[in-house]
Formats: C-alpha cells, structure tokens, sequence
C-alpha cells in the first residue's frame, strides 16, 4: 500500500502495542481508551492485511510481519520526535516518554531519587523503566527502544556514551540481635556464617571466596533467593548476605538488618549511565542525563 493512504497516528499505536505486548497497557502510554487502541489496530490491520498480534497468555505476540516492521517504525517516530522537539526542550511543559532499563541495583538505590526528581521539574514526563536483566542492551539501544541503560558497567562499542554515576562498597548484612554483632567481624567468624546468596544481582562475589581461601576457610552458601526476598530472608535467620552498602541502607528502611564492614577491602561497585551517541545533543536527552547525573550525586 501507499504510505499517503496510511493515518501514520497507527503507526504510534503499533508502536506502543509492540513496546508494551498489551492494549491496555498500550493505551495508558498513550493515554488514551483501550477501545481506540483497539480500534486503531482493527484499521492497521485492515491495511496491512496481517493480524499484526496474536494474543496469547505472555501478551500481545507480533507476527513475522509485525516484527519486521518494528525497526524501521521505531527508527522512523524518534526521528520525527527528535525533529519536532527542534532545539529546545522545557521539562515543565514537555509531554515525552523516556525508556530506562535499569539493573536491580539502580531499582532499589536509584530509581525513587529520579523519578522523584524528574517528576518536580517535568511533570507530564513519562519515565518508563524496565528491569534489564533478560534484555540485550545493545540492540535496544541501537533500536531505539531504549533511551538510556543503567547497569554494572559502560556499553561496549564507540557508538554508545556512558557517565558513572555512583560508586559503592560491599558491606555484611545481617539481622538486628545477630549473635555475630557481638564482636568484630573477621574471617574466621566471617567463614562460620551461613551465606545468603543473591540470585538475581549479577553481582561476582568471588573476592570474598578467595579472601577466605587465602585463609584456609570457605563459606557456605546456604540459600539464594532474589533481591526482593533479601530482607524478609535475613530477618528470620541467622544468615548474612554479601550486598552494597546503598543497597543495604536502602533495605534498612523496611527491615531490622544492621550492617558490617567486611573485614578486607573489597571491589568498589559502579552504576553506569549508558546511551546512544545519536542522542548526544538531543534536548530533552541531555536534560534527562543531566538530572539523573545530578540526583547520582546525592545518593
């Protein structure tokens, strides 16, 4: 078909099905009512003769057709955002989505501070944020499904840009009344310990085997259980997690945890910020890097 004949406002619906795998979900990003979401699907794929999506219980699945439509639908709406967005960006008017993948430990240390932050200078900004772990970063960001990254460490490739933003330590974590707070942590009484794992943290912990080994002993890994589970697990046992010190302030909030330093110096942990370079002089990108950057620098 011709593109003249096609209301290219269903291409921004096909977007936000495919981005969202919902109608539902589609319409809130859009804002509006899932029956013209639905309705706006109907007509594309009258269009295009294709079913476009098939519902099955993961969600909305794309067809062949739809999958390789994706890309050059995407590639082709950030280029006319960024053309209408023009030189000039003002967060307290902008009506905008931004997409961020983010690790587990940007969600808990990261992710309220900005949001908060984004939300006083611009609230009609959208930030979409989206667990990182399954995803492959580097295509998503050189599709343009992703505005920015937040993980353990910089993209690799020239194309891609990166900032630090916030440096950490590993600390024990363990339970308020634990009978191991009642002397200095060491690496025998470290070594004595039953060990909570982290499942889902991607996090290497090898340092605190080879400390131990270095000192004939070893640690027993008892349970592993992810992120969310860590504090309910450590305040109903006499485990002690490995985790970062932010992070482990962080569920001190919620949880009667004390923390301890570990008793040798070990690696310093890192959030990286990561994007595509074709945003670098973007507007409303540079506004979003500039506060996520300046809200790193209060944590």
């Amino acid at each position: 078909m011709r593109l003249r004949n096609l209301d290219l406002n269903l291409l921004l619906v096909f977007d936000a099905v495919l981005r969202e795998r919902s109608v539902v979900r589609a319409a809130d990003s859009l804002a509006i009512s899932q029956p013209a979401v639905s309705h706006a699907l109907n007509r594309l794929r009258d269009a295009l003769k294709d079913k476009l999506f098939i519902r099955t219980p993961a969600g909305m699945s794309p067809t062949p057709r739809a999958e390789q439509l994706a890309l050059p639908v995407r590639k082709a709406l950030n280029e006319l955002q960024l053309a209408v967005e023009g030189d000039t960006f003002d967060p307290s008017t902008a009506d905008r989505r931004f997409t961020i993948a983010v690790n587990n430990y940007a969600a808990v240390v990261a992710v309220g501070p900005i949001l908060a932050a984004v939300r006083a200078q611009a609230p009609t900004v959208r930030l979409s944020l989206v667990p990182s772990g399954t995803l492959n970063l580097t295509d998503r960001l050189d599709r343009g499904e992703l505005d920015l990254a937040l993980s353990g460490r910089a993209i690799d490739g020239e194309r891609f840009a990166s900032q630090q933003l916030i440096e950490d330590r590993f600390v024990a974590v363990l339970r308020s009344g634990h009978p191991a707070l009642r002397k200095r942590l060491t690496a025998a009484s470290l070594a004595e310990l039953s060990h909570l794992g982290i499942s889902s943290s991607g996090e290497n912990l090898e340092f605190v085997d080879a400390f131990l080994k270095a000192r004939n002993n070893a640690r027993f890994v008892a349970s592993d259980v992810p992120y969310l589970s860590a504090g309910a697990v450590l305040v109903q046992s006499n485990m002690v997690a490995i985790l970062a010190r932010k992070l482990a302030m962080e569920f001190r909030r919620a949880y009667p945890i004390e923390i301890r330093e570990l008793p040798f110096d070990a690696p310093v942990l890192h959030s990286v910020m990561s994007w595509h370079r074709r945003f670098d002089d973007v507007p409303a990108h540079r506004w979003l890097r500039s506060t996520i950057i300046g809200t790193a620098t209060t944590l």
